[in-house]
C-alpha cells in the first residue's frame, strides 16, 4: 500500500463458488468524485452513499477529493452489498486514518473483508456467507475472514479457517489498527454436535417398525440404504409404498461434517431452510414440478430439487405422472454425481449426489397384477402408461422391487424391525465399504467394479445366463454386480457369492431396465 492507495481481498459469489476479488482504493487531488469501475451492478454502485454516511457516524472524515474503487477481474460481474466493508476500510487506509501495524500489514493479502454496511456502520448479514468462506478456505489456509457477526457463526464451523464477526465498522478498525487481538474476536465452532442433532431428530421422526407385513419390502429398503442404491417400488394404491419410501431417511447414518456443510452451502443460496443438523436431506418435489424447479436454473441458475438433495434422498412419488422430459433430464446426474446447468449469460455446475427412491403403480388404474381387484385398463393404455419411463432411465436405477398387498389382516401382521436397529447395520455395512474403497457400492467406478465385484465361476454361468435370457445391458449388469456386492458386505462375505447375486437378480425385478 502507497500513501494514497490501498489494496484489499473480498470475494464474489458464482453458484458455489466465490473468486476472490480485489478492491483497490486510489486518493486523487481533483474535484471531489467517487467513481466505482470493475463491472459493479446497481447494488455495488450504491454503495459509495452507504459507505459515506458509515464512515461520517463513525466519527471519521470522508475528505473532498476523487475516490476511484477498482473490483478486479474486471470480467467477474460483482453484485449485492458485501463490497461495502472493504471499500470503507480501504477509504480509511488510503486516507492514513487508519495505519495497519506491521504484522497485519505481511498478513493482509490473507486477510478477506466482507460485510454490508448500514448508515450507522452496523454490519448487516451477507448471502451465502458458508460458501465463500469455504472457497476462501480452500484457496488460502491461512485466511483470516472478516464478516458480520451472524454470517461469521456460520463460517466458524469450518475447522481451521480464522473467523473475525463484527457488529459495526468501528470494530473491524479496532482490529485492523491493533487495538483488539484476533485472539478477542475469532468465532469458536457454536451450536450442537452432528451425533446431539441426530439424537433430538429420532424421537420425533418415522419409523420402519410402522411397516407391517413387508419383510422382503424393507429388505429391499435396507439394502438401498446400505449401498445408497437408488429404488424404485412398483405396486397397487395401499400397498405401502409411499410409507416405505419416506422411512428410508431415518435408517441413513448423520452426514460427516464435510457433508453437512456442502449441504448448508447449497441451502445458503435459496430461501429454504436447511435440513437439521447433520440430518441428510429428504426432497419431495410433486409430479407438476417443471424441469428447472427439479434440476436447476432460472434467471439467477440457482439450485433445483436434485441438488438440495446432494448427500439426501429424492424422492419422486407416482414417477410416471411425471413429465417424461423432466424425467429425463435426471439421466445425466444419476451418472455424474453433479448437473451442468448453461444459460446465455452464465453457466453453473451444482452437486447432485442424491439417492433416488420413486413409487410408481404397474398401469393407469394400479390393479395390474392384483389378487383381488380386476385390472380396468386397456393394453394400449398401459403400454403408453408404462412407456413414460424410458428404458435409459430405468437402466440407471439400481433396484427395481414390485410390492404386493399383503393377504393377512394388517393388524395381525408382523411389524418390521425399529430404524435404529437397522441403521445400526446399515452403518457398520456402510463404514465396511469406505475402509475397502472410499466410497459407497453405488458409486464405483468402472475399475472399482473390476476390483471388488468378483464372481466365482458359478456366478460370473448365473450373471451370463440372465443377461442373454432377459436382454440386459452392461450397464445394467455393472449396477446388479453393485447391488450385489452391497448384499454380500451386509452378510461380510469377501468375495459375492452365487446367493448374493441371485438375491440382487430378485430386486432388480427381472425387468432388465
Amino acid at each position: 500500500m502507497s500513501g494514497h492507495l490501498a489494496i484489499l481481498y473480498s470475494c464474489a459469489l458464482s453458484g458455489l463458488q466465490a473468486p476472490t476479488v480485489c478492491v483497490e482504493v486510489h486518493l486523487s487531488t481533483g474535484l471531489p468524485a467517487f467513481h466505482m469501475v470493475g463491472l459493479p451492478d446497481t447494488g455495488v454502485r450504491e454503495s459509495k452513499e452507504r459507505v459515506r454516511a458509515a464512515i461520517e457516524f463513525g466519527g471519521w472524515d470522508f475528505p473532498a477529493g476523487r475516490f476511484t474503487v477498482n473490483l478486479s477481474p474486471t470480467n467477474l460481474p460483482k453484485e449485492s452489498g458485501r463490497f461495502d466493508l472493504p471499500i470503507a476500510v480501504g477509504i480509511l487506509m488510503a486516507t492514513g486514518q487508519l495505519v495497519l501495524p506491521n504484522e497485519l500489514q505481511q498478513q493482509l493479502p490473507h486477510i478477506y473483508l466482507m460485510g454490508e454496511l448500514s448508515l450507522t456502520g452496523a454490519l448487516i448479514s451477507i448471502q451465502a456467507p458458508l460458501i465463500m468462506a469455504l472457497s476462501i478456505y480452500k484457496r488460502d489456509p491461512k485466511a483470516i475472514v472478516i464478516m458480520p457477526k451472524e454470517d461469521a457463526k456460520v463460517a466458524a464451523r469450518i475447522r481451521g479457517l480464522q473467523v473475525i464477526g463484527a457488529e459495526t465498522l468501528a470494530e473491524v478498525v479496532a482490529y485492523l489498527s491493533g487495538q483488539r487481538t484476533i485472539q478477542e474476536m475469532l468465532m469458536g465452532q457454536e451450536g450442537e454436535s452432528i451425533d446431539e442433532a441426530s439424537r433430538g431428530v429420532e424421537s420425533t421422526s418415522l419409523c420402519l417398525s410402522d411397516i407391517r407385513g413387508q419383510a422382503q419390502a424393507c429388505k429391499a429398503l435396507e439394502i438401498a440404504a446400505s449401498g445408497g442404491h437408488g429404488l424404485i417400488l412398483v405396486g397397487s394404491p395401499g400397498v405401502g409404498k409411499s410409507m416405505l419410501a419416506y422411512r428410508l431417511p431415518t435408517l441413513l447414518p448423520p452426514l460427516d461434517e464435510q457433508q453437512q456443510l456442502d449441504v448448508m452451502a447449497i441451502y445458503s443460496l435459496t430461501k429454504l431452510m436447511p435440513p437439521p443438523l447433520g440430518i441428510a436431506p429428504f426432497r419431495a418435489p410433486h409430479h407438476s414440478a417443471s424441469v428447472v424447479a427439479l434440476i436447476g436454473g432460472g434467471a439467477n441458475v440457482l439450485p433445483g430439487e436434485i441438488s438440495l438433495a446432494n448427500h439426501g434422498v429424492l424422492f419422486l412419488d407416482e414417477m410416471a405422472e411425471f413429465d417424461r422430459r423432466v424425467l429425463e433430464a435426471l439421466r445425466e446426474p444419476l451418472e455424474s454425481g453433479e448437473i451442468h446447468i448453461a444459460r446465455v449469460k452464465r453457466t453453473q455446475t451444482y452437486p447432485a449426489r442424491f439417492q433416488l427412491i420413486a413409487t410408481c403403480n404397474p398401469c393407469p388404474c394400479g390393479y395390474l397384477g392384483h389378487s383381488q381387484k380386476l385390472c380396468r385398463c386397456t393394453s394400449d393404455q398401459i403400454t403408453r402408461y408404462q412407456n413414460k419411463l424410458s428404458g435409459p432411465l430405468l437402466e440407471r436405477i439400481d433396484m427395481h422391487f414390485n410390492v404386493h398387498a399383503i393377504t393377512q389382516d394388517w393388524l395381525q401382521a408382523v411389524p418390521a424391525e425399529r430404524s435404529e436397529v437397522v441403521r445400526a447395520r446399515v452403518e457398520q455395512c456402510r463404514q465396511r465399504q469406505i475402509q475397502r474403497q472410499g466410497v459407497l457400492n453405488a458409486m464405483l467406478s468402472d475399475a472399482q467394479v473390476k476390483a471388488v465385484c468378483t464372481l466365482d465361476k458359478s456366478g460370473e454361468s448365473l450373471l451370463s445366463g440372465a443377461m442373454q435370457r432377459l436382454a440386459w445391458s452392461a450397464r445394467v449388469s455393472q449396477r446388479l454386480l453393485k447391488v450385489a456386492r452391497t448384499i454380500a458386505d451386509m452378510s461380510e462375505h469377501e468375495m459375492i457369492l452365487e446367493e448374493d447375486l441371485a438375491q440382487a437378480m430378485m430386486f432388480r425385478g427381472g425387468s432388465g431396465g
